[in-house]
């Protein structure tokens, strides 16, 4: 067992049975023209964790330690896309209608992808999710339950909606989840770490968070713990 430096107290990483999930690393909505930018957000706070991330997935890739990518996008039919999504707010451009990449949030457009510096390697699970939980919809339950995952390892975006969102549905779940804090942004930087702030509340009342470096030292640390 290595211990993670993390608040609101130390988390216990087992040699076995951890995951990383990452949380929607695409192009709709880290680049200029995706949705996230259509809903007038300034995409560049989500692009600027993409060095962290891909250290974090380098780091499970060496220990040959499972990785499970999700998207949110939806059917081109839109049928697995509630109307009350699809059509609050004043978005220039809606969910399924065309953009600069394609059709907006519609899984297998060039927009809906995942980043080129983050593209799941060759055994890596992807996930694609019609919500904002990862669970909602998905075999997301089936994979970990298949890997014998006890703890999960977070990262992406956006930290408030869908990344706390998964985070909560995996806490329900029994798992026991730590967010990496250099790995998560948001169009907000308050909520973002309003986001932190509640999911490390009350003992970790929804999970642990912890630095990339603080994460990284506890795993090579040659030490193990009773």
């Amino acid at each position: 067992m290595k211990i993670v430096e993390a608040q609101p107290f130390p988390y216990e990483l087992p040699e076995q049975g951890v995951a990383l999930i990452v949380i929607d690393m695409q192009r709709d909505f880290i680049e200029a023209g995706g949705f996230g930018s259509m809903l007038g957000n300034d995409v560049r706070p989500l692009a600027a964790i993409v060095p962290a991330v891909r250290e974090l997935i380098a780091a499970f890739r060496h220990r040959a330690w499972p990785i499970i990518h999700t998207r949110e996008g939806h059917q081109s039919d839109l049928s697995d896309c509630p109307r009350a999504k699809r059509h609050r707010g004043f978005p220039k451009l809606r969910i399924g209608d065309v953009g600069p990449m394609g059709r907006i949030l519609i899984d297998g457009q060039p927009g809906n992808e995942i980043i080129a510096e983050l593209a799941p390697a060759p055994g890596e699970y992807q996930i694609v999710k019609p919500g904002k939980g990862a669970f909602y919809k998905t075999d997301l339950s089936t994979i970990l339950a298949d890997l014998k995952t006890t703890h999960l390892v977070f990262a992406g975006v956006t930290t408030e909606v869908c990344v706390q969102t998964s985070m909560r549905e995996a806490n329900d779940r029994g798992y026991y989840c730590l967010l990496i804090e250099d790995c998560t942004a948001s169009y907000f930087p308050g909520f973002r770490q309003s986001a932190l702030d509640m999911i490390r509340a009350q003992g970790a009342i929804v999970g642990w968070t912890a630095t990339l470096k603080g994460f990284l030292q506890s795993m090579e640390d040659k030490r193990t713990y009773a």
